[in-house]
């Protein structure tokens, strides 16, 4: 290539939905940087993610279920958003776990629902609500927070509710 003025900018693209080998193709620095080469889709299985990649989002899962187990039994901490969130990581990592939370006779119902339709059944909208209410008056007898601090919970805490609220009910059913 030496004296063509292309430098080492030669480049073998196979041509667009051949089997063979492909031709050779030449550009020069310009090109080189300013074209878009567009690939043929993969029509390959998608690659599976790493084993330690998958083991991550499994252990993460397992905190998640753990943390929705703690809040089954702990009257102000909750327990749908972290199986929400153990189900989208058994979903990276084990189909398996993900399908048993799916199909758990207690919870599998509220996931689907929101899995499907982001919807929040109308008596966990009500216990979200009231238990964040319950948490900020404890909150407040029991921290003493400057004024502030205590505007600025209780703004999150209401706008918080709003989008529980609006979320809709599992069905359609205002």
């Amino acid at each position: 290539m030496r004296g063509t003025g292309r430098g080492n900018f030669a480049r073998r693209i196979p041509p667009f939905g051949t089997d063979h080998a492909p031709r050779d193709l030449t550009c020069t620095r310009a090109a080189a940087t300013s074209r878009i080469m567009l690939l043929p889709p993969d029509d390959s299985e998608p690659r599976r993610p790493h084993a330690a990649i998958r083991a991550g989002w499994l252990a993460l899962g397992g905190v998640f279920v753990l943390l929705g187990v703690i809040g089954a039994f702990l009257p102000l901490m909750p327990t749908t958003i972290f199986l929400i969130l153990a189900a989208a990581c058994f979903g990276r990592s084990s189909p398996r776990l993900e399908a048993w939370l799916l199909d758990h006779p207690r919870f599998g119902l509220t996931l689907r629902a929101w899995r499907s339709e982001g919807a929040i059944p109308r008596r966990a909208k009500i216990f979200a609500c009231t238990g964040m209410t319950i948490g900020f008056v404890v909150f407040l007898i029991t921290a003493h927070p400057h004024r502030l601090l205590a505007v600025a919970v209780a703004l999150t805490f209401v706008a918080v509710a709003a989008w529980i609220v609006s979320r809709p009910v599992p069905g359609g059913h205002r």
